[in-house]
């Protein structure tokens, strides 16, 4: 047993732990640098790496280069200097320039900090995207907005980690989908809203844990089913007739008490112990396609990875979060896009051989870098050649070793957010968010009916509305996601036993929050 350093609270490493993590372990000029077991526990090792994530908090403030209006995620007050993303990614600065020396009398966190200090940052961390001015840590998109963590998409709104999907509004994780709203967890869905963990579902409303249905109404657990409400069999024109009056009743009062009505679904509808789907020694949940996945969340297509949350194609990854292709990862955030060897990194697309960089793009071999692209034996934003490179970097690493920041990720205290605008507020929460408005109400805005704070409908949400015949949100699209938020279960897992063979199971559901849990086995039984 070994006590955090953060929460004093005792937790286990085990050899298994150890042997892993091996895989990431530096070789420099034939010389191994091992890295040492973590000091925190693997829940504050998150919670310190998601202090450094700021998807949502977007902010109006001038680019420091061209004094232009621009939207960014860091506010007028931050200290740093920064860019438009059209200014940043020029030719007509480099991040080169703010390079200097390592001084091995001070610790390697202070160094890095002062540089975060002067060089350029991005205003929002995106690459490739067209027309979506207002989304944040996302990529190759078109028409979006306010978007976060999203890759490949088109005419999506208001969503968090959504992958290849079209025209889907007020989502959290929705991969492969098209026209879905106020949906979570879902794939491959289409016509599909107010729904949670479905894949291959169309044309339906309120259902909970669905695969390969359609045309259905307030049903859970329905697999290749057509015509179905509150799970019975119906005939065509009685589902029609009972879409109707369920618009009806959206129109005229709001999705608020169908909503609790989904809610007593959903706790009283047998779960499965853990969501994995076409996986092989897996263990968390939401994770499909993969293999040997170890306490790992919101994952696709993963092999051998260890303590990740949120990943797609990933392989030989540990202790890391929001990973899109990526292989051989460790301590680590937001790095992908066929990146590969990066340690203690915050921020890497197309890198490899990167360590203790802060968002880099296209670069490899870098240590220490900051706002850097497409460089390549770097430190500290110096240029050197190879051989010095090669020559210096085991120095940094001895000399961190003696100041105990060698298998450290970032200190908290170095993140450029205030706490309460990143993820780590959502999942380990501090303080809340201040939402509560009190100014002058915009013409033609709407009025949250939770915080009060008025907002407006895009063209682009207002077709999507009448396309599919839904009402005006009542809600800030803000509390909207919160509201989300707090319908997934936790990443964490309970050990508690299977109600119908008393099978010990692990899961993420406690009695308070689901009356029925099977195991797999049972589930498999009686579902199917």
């Amino acid at each position: 047993m070994t006590k955090c350093k953060n929460c004093q609270n005792e937790f286990i490493y085990t050899n298994e732990d150890r042997e892993f993590l091996r895989k990431f372990d530096p070789v420099i000029n034939g010389q191994r640098f091992e890295i040492p077991d973590p000091t925190f526990c693997r829940e504050c090792r998150q919670q310190r790496r998601l202090s450094f994530r700021n998807e949502r908090a977007l902010y109006r403030r001038k680019c420091d280069a061209s004094a232009e209006s621009i939207i960014s995620v860091y506010s007028q007050e931050s200290p740093y200097t920064v860019y438009s993303n059209e200014k940043w990614w020029s030719d007509s600065w480099s991040a080169l320039d703010y390079g200097r020396d390592f001084d091995f009398s001070r610790p390697f966190f202070e160094q890095l900090d002062e540089l975060k200090n002067e060089v350029p940052h991005l205003a929002l961390h995106n690459v490739s995207n067209e027309n979506c001015e207002y989304i944040n840590l996302s990529g190759y998109n078109r028409n979006c907005y306010l978007i976060h963590a999203g890759e490949y998409n088109e005419d999506c709104l208001y969503g968090t980690s959504v992958i290849k999907s079209q025209n889907c509004l007020d989502t959290i994780n929705c991969f492969e989908s098209r026209w879905c709203y106020e949906v979570i967890d879902v794939q491959g869905c289409t016509t599909l809203s107010y729904s949670q963990d479905c894949t291959n579902c169309s044309d339906s409303m309120f259902l909970f844990n669905c695969r390969n249905s359609k045309n259905c109404l307030f049903s859970s657990n329905l697999r290749n089913a057509e015509y179905y409400v509150f799970n019975k069999k119906c005939t065509k024109e009685e589902y029609e007739k009972h879409l109707e009056q369920t618009k009806a009743h959206l129109s005229e009062h709001g999705h608020a008490k169908l909503f609790e009505e989904f809610k007593k679904l959903k706790k009283a509808t047998p779960h499965k112990a853990q969501s994995i789907t076409n996986c092989e020694n897996s263990t968390g949940n939401y994770l499909s396609n993969s293999k040997n996945m170890l306490e790992s969340y919101d994952c696709a297509y993963g092999e051998d990875c260890r303590y990740i949350t949120t990943g797609f194609q990933i392989k030989d990854t540990m202790d890391m979060c929001h990973l899109t292709e990526i292989e051989l990862a460790y301590e680590g955030m937001s790095i992908g896009y066929k990146s590969y060897n990066a340690i203690f990194c915050h921020g890497g697309w197309t890198c490899s051989n990167i360590m203790y960089c802060d968002i880099v793009h296209s670069s490899s071999n870098l240590f220490g870098c900051t706002n850097l692209r497409n460089a390549q034996y770097c430190i500290l934003n110096k240029q050197y050649t190879e051989e010095e490179y090669f020559k210096l970097v085991p120095k940094i690493i001895e000399h961190m070793k003696s100041t105990s920041e060698w298998g450290e990720y970032f200190p908290s205290s170095i993140s450029p957010f205030k706490y309460e605008d990143t993820v780590a507020n959502e999942y380990y929460p501090r303080e809340e968010k201040q939402v509560k408005y009190d100014g002058s109400i915009p013409e033609g805005a709407i009025v949250c009916e939770v915080t009060g704070r008025p907002f407006v409908l895009t063209q682009l949400e207002q077709k999507f509305y009448k396309t599919l015949g839904l009402p005006n949100p009542t809600k800030h699209p803000d509390q909207r996601h919160k509201d989300r938020f707090s319908m997934r279960a936790p990443r964490k897992l309970y050990t508690r036993n299977c109600d119908n063979c008393d099978k010990e199971v692990e899961t993420p559901f406690t009695k308070e929050q689901v009356t029925t849990v099977y195991c797999e086995q049972c589930y498999l039984d009686k579902i199917y």
